[in-house]
Formats: structure tokens, sequence, C-alpha cells
């Protein structure tokens, strides 16, 4: 395989538990799954598109780890990743995976979601090609389940599937305390960061699950393991910008480039912070991706990040900015038809009449309605 998946028809959903009723905190978690969509949606990286990366924090129920999985696996027809992180457990009377809630208990499975649920979501997905990353103890035991190794994996495999996990099947992951991530997820952010020097131009999953082996391995830490099915080990994951490092500058095009990919990452990063309920850091972000925007000249993700940033605003009291926002971005849409003009005059409209502006309000809003029945602006 020569290319990425298509972003377009890939999904990403990406589940952490860090806070738990009784069992160990595990603080790590948050920061990792948080900073790996961030990853997975740089477009030097994957750009995987923001709506198409679910982030799942800290879930209470099965349900909310196997619906957004379900969801994707409907959408996803290149391929689907599916990342969990947090404790895992054994029940007491059997071998199996349990992906650890936040109200789990040690031994007590059915306390917990079965990863074989887990399997069966990836085994009626649309997509071609399925990648499974457990970052937590006794993950092991899920690669087994794929590997074919005995009668329950051979009833249990799923096609195309590529499991990446942190530690064997009795080994415990870890969770170095004070550092800023799990051992094995730091380390896998780290290879998508900065690249693997002397690698290809594109790392696939075999060659990020060798990279991870020699690098945990030389500091003393439990050593991932995986397993696959049709050569889906093959299968490119991300660009390595340790070869993008190599290349000269190719003029104004990789400037244009990078800038188009910076704003898309501050506009993902953003999302993500606000989501995590961060307004006071994603602020900052938003501000420097219009900015960039604006330096680059084009539409792009423009009008997005002007909704974002003006959204944000509003919420936080500064109704003021959030209009000079949206008039901005009132003057570029007004003459287009479309859905994003019509979200731009109606939330300008609503903080027009907020401020007392009655008058200006009902004008934004009869220029949408003309959108909106015609199909074409009204007169100018």
């Amino acid at each position: 395989m020569t290319a990425l998946p298509d972003p377009a028809r890939s999904r990403a959903v990406l589940i952490g538990t860090a806070s738990y009723r009784h069992l160990p905190q595990l603080p790590a978690v948050e920061t990792g799954v948080v900073d790996l969509a961030a990853e997975l949606c740089d477009a030097t990286v994957w750009g995987l598109p923001v709506q198409h990366c679910t982030v799942v924090t800290d879930p209470l129920s099965a349900h909310t780890i196997l619906d957004p999985v379900h969801q994707a696996g409907e959408e996803a027809t290149d391929t689907l990743l599916v990342y969990f992180a947090g404790h895992g457990l054994r029940d007491a009377d059997s071998a199996d995976l349990y992906l650890a809630l936040g109200d789990s208990r040690e031994h007590l499975g059915y306390t917990a979601v079965a990863y074989q649920h887990l399997r069966s979501a990836l085994r009626s997905a649309r997509a071609r090609r399925k990648v499974v990353v457990l970052d937590c103890c006794f993950s092991g035991r899920a690669a087994r389940a794929l590997a074919g190794g005995d009668v329950l994996a051979a009833e249990a495999a799923v096609d195309g599937a590529y499991v990446l996990t942190a530690s064997p099947r009795d080994r415990i992951a870890l969770a170095p305390d004070g550092e800023r991530y799990t051992a094995f997820t730091g380390e896998l952010l780290g290879v998508l960061r900065h690249g693997v020097d002397n690698g290809p131009e594109l790392l696939d999953l075999d060659t990020l699950y060798r990279v991870l082996l020699e690098r945990l391995r030389a500091k003393n830490r439990p050593l991932p393991q995986h397993s696959q099915e049709n050569g889906v080990g093959r299968l490119p994951l991300a660009r390595n910008k340790a070869r993008a490092g190599l290349r000269a500058p190719a003029g104004p095009v990789l400037a244009a480039d990078v800038r188009t990919a910076m704003v898309s990452t501050g506009l993902a990063v953003a999302r993500l912070l606000r989501a995590e309920g961060n307004t006071r850091d994603a602020l900052p972000v938003l501000r420097l991706a219009l900015q960039e925007q604006q330096t680059a000249g084009s539409e792009g993700d423009l009008l997005a990040v002007q909704l974002e940033l003006s959204e944000l605003l509003a919420e936080t009291g500064q109704v003021k900015e959030a209009i000079e926002v949206l008039e901005l971005a009132f003057h570029q849409v007004h003459k287009v038809y479309g859905p994003e003009a019509v979200l731009v005059c109606r939330r300008l409209a609503d903080l027009l009449q907020e401020s007392g502006n009655h008058l200006q309000a009902c004008e934004v809003l009869k220029h949408a309605l003309d959108i909106s029945e015609r199909g074409a602006p009204g007169p100018a």
C-alpha cells in the first residue's frame, strides 16, 4: 500500500477512562486520548477530519463505549480505528478481557464491558480494515483472541483486523507516576509527532509495532503485542515526520500546505479542549487559527474557525467580539447559498438581538429566510 487510508471514508473512536470509584485513578489517560485525537486529525500526520474522530472520556456504561463504535462502523468504508485506554480487568471465572468503566470493580467482569462485545461491533463494521489499539492491563488477551490460537479465537476472528496492545496477555500495562502519558501511549505519540529516523515516508502498522517494541524494551517497560489478519500490518497509518524534515523547502506551495495544516490542527485541538471544558486554552488556539487562515488568503476552514470562535466568545460573555467575528463571516457568505450561510445568519441575528440591535437582527434573519426559501441571496 502506498497511500494513507482515505480520511473521508475512515473513522476513529478514541475511548479513555481516567476516573474510577473502586480502582486506581489514571490521570495520564485523559491527556493521552485528547492528544492522540489531535495527532490523528493533524494534516501532517493523517488528516482525519475532526467530525470523523469521536472522543469518549470516562464512560459510565457499556452503550457509551459501544454505540460510538457501532456508528463509526456503519459510516467507515475504508478504515476504522478504535483506541481504548484505561484499566483492563480479568473476571474471576474466565480468562476474558474486560474494559473497565468508572464504576467497575476488580475481578467482577459484569461491572465492566466485555471485550467480546467490542469485537462484535468490529465484526459488523463495513470498513475494509479495522485497527484496535488497547492501552490497558492484560490487553494481550485481545491480541490472542484475534490471532487464531484457540477455539475461541477461531469463533471470534475479525476479517481485516489488526490489534496492537500495550502488554502481554497476563501482564499489567504501565502508567508511570508523574508522567504526562502512559508508557505505551507516550511512545505512540512520540512516533507520530517526531517520526522514525531512516524510516519510510509512510509508517505502516508493522513498522509502528516494531518501533514501539524497540523503544519500550530499551526503557525496560511492558512490551506491546500485536496480531493481524489479511496482511493489514502493511497498512500505512501516518506520515513519517522524520522524513519530512529531510526534504528541502519547496517554496510557497509548501508554506501554504503547512499553514493549512496548522489551521486544521488548531481547530481540532480547540474543539477537543472545549469538549474537556477548557475554554481558557481553547480561545487563544482559535484566535491563532483564525489569524493563520486569514494570512493564508484562502477560505479552507475559515468559516468553521469563525463559527467555533464566535460561539466560544459568546459563551464566555465576550459578545461584542463574537459579533465582530460573525459579521466578518457574514460578509464572506452573504452572497452564497448553503447551510453554512444560514447558520452564520442565525447565530449573528441571535447575538444582535441579545445586544439590543433588533433592527439589524431582523435584516440578517430576513436574509437567512431568503437563502432558505429561494436558494439564493435576497436583493443586495
